[in-house]
């Protein structure tokens, strides 16, 4: 996705639009097309998609992948738990205070205050209007109750409007045909994610996103960090052994293969040309803090103890 000029008024501030296009370092293996084939042939169907699964399993780029395929520009929301209904759809905006100094009476001072509100249409408003479409990232982080405007706009394709947008629609807003809604969560289980309505997960399909097979998290590796096959290879297999282990707070992800890839090219050294030592201390760098909690002590002094193991085993191969 890339950043197009086109750019909207919203809550006194220009929101930009993403101009939807191929990503030059997306990955399309045979585990991803599957996904992104589903998920768009459940769009063309009319039904809004929700990505649900952990960290590192690329539910904002396939959202995203998804959206340049689509072809209409985007507008994005990052799901927050200070959301109310009004940081979605728009408000009145507008108040102006002066105060005024005798310049012969230093005492007296004269006080002016100008009340000139105007509504100001937010994200979701605007691409409900527009036919824009919608990446609502871990939407489930927003509080339930600011998120029930959307089950008319998924249901009935109306959006209530308040009374103070009277002059542009006022009572509703029908929604654009060509607006389309992606969604994004982690499990519920995740801190600071709030239980989705059970009648606006009923309006949306869910796909089930786990950790990407081998072949897919090689070629992520190489297009992240420019490093050769058989580095990745070695990165990647550490991780999945390490994943496949089980035994830690956090299953390591995609994004500690990226880290370790990305810091052994920033050393212009390779996995074998690095000393052994030096390649098992980027290796608990990365993934010990990525799979223990902060402070979590005997366990994560496991967790080292088997990234040497596995680091060492993989090393001399």
């Amino acid at each position: 996705m890339a950043i197009s000029g086109d750019c909207v008024m919203t809550a006194g501030q220009e929101l930009t639009v993403l101009e939807p296009r191929a990503m030059e370092s997306f990955v399309e293996t045979d585990f991803v097309r599957d996904i992104s084939e589903r998920a768009f042939a459940y769009i063309r169907a009319g039904f809004p998609v929700h990505l649900r699964g952990g960290a590192g399993t690329g539910k904002t780029t396939i959202a995203l992948h998804l959206a340049s395929i689509i072809g209409r520009p985007v507008i994005m929301i990052h799901g927050d738990e200070e959301y109310k209904t009004s940081d979605l759809i728009g408000g009145e905006h507008g108040y102006r205070i002066s105060k005024v100094r005798d310049n012969f009476i230093h005492s007296v001072v004269k006080t002016e205050q100008d009340i000139n509100k105007k509504w100001v249409d937010s994200r979701l408003t605007i691409a409900c209007e527009k036919g824009y479409t919608l990446i609502y990232d871990e939407f489930t982080r927003s509080r339930p109750e600011a998120n029930n405007v959307l089950l008319p706009i998924l249901e009935e394709k109306i959006m209530p409007m308040p009374a103070a947008r009277n002059g542009r629609g006022g009572g509703y807003l029908s929604v654009h045909p060509d607006f389309t809604a992606i969604f994004t969560s982690n499990p519920e289980e995740y801190a600071g994610v709030y239980k989705s309505q059970d009648a606006l997960r009923d309006r949306m399909i869910t796909l089930d996103l786990s950790s990407f097979d081998r072949e897919t998290e090689i070629g992520i590796t190489i297009a992240k960090s420019g490093i050769t096959r058989n580095r990745a290879e070695l990165i990647v297999d550490i991780v999945r052994d390490l994943r496949e282990w089980g035994e830690y707070d956090f299953s390591p992800t995609v994004r500690g293969c990226i880290m370790i890839a990305r810091a052994l090219a920033v050393r212009n050294g390779s996995s074998k040309a690095t000393k052994e030592e030096s390649f098992v201390q980027i290796c608990l760098d990365v993934l010990a803090s990525e799979t223990s909690r902060i402070g979590a002590g005997n366990r994560q002094k496991k967790v080292c103890g088997k990234i040497r193991e596995l680091v060492r085993g993989r090393f001399g191969r």
